[in-house]
């Protein structure tokens, strides 16, 4: 029997939604996932970021990538479910080619990029 194919949910909640509707959203895709017979192979948590554009007079979104593996009926499950779901502003499943790389890890280089530059010493100039 084939493994079932690898997918990426991409998930973006409102962050003017409070912590609790964004929270209740992720547990239920979790929950529809394990009852579908899904395995979460990995979850992202990439915070809140600005959207390339305007969506529904939004212009942040708090972005959340679960990739997971299953049958072909679990991304109309997750359909189903976040097309109804309040705090949603918009989502994406895609099916994985096999040997994709990895996705890259965004809280990691955030990190790096707000820390300091070490401060130099002031030029004199004569």
């Amino acid at each position: 029997m084939p493994e079932n194919p690898t997918y990426d949910l991409m998930l973006l909640l409102d962050t003017a939604a409070p912590d609790e509707q964004r929270s209740k959203v992720l547990d239920e895709v979790e929950r529809i996932l394990s009852t579908n017979g899904a395995t979460v192979v990995g979850k992202h948590d990439w915070g809140s970021r600005k959207m390339a554009f305007e969506i529904r007079h939004k212009n942040d979104a708090d972005y959340h990538l679960l990739q997971f593996q299953g049958s072909p009926e679990v991304p109309a499950a997750l359909d189903r479910y976040l097309r109804l779901s309040d705090g949603v502003v918009r989502f994406r499943v895609i099916k994985l080619r096999p040997a994709t790389p990895a996705p890259p890890d965004l809280r990691a280089a955030a990190t790096e990029q707000a820390a300091p530059e070490p401060e130099s010493a002031p030029v004199e100039r004569v």
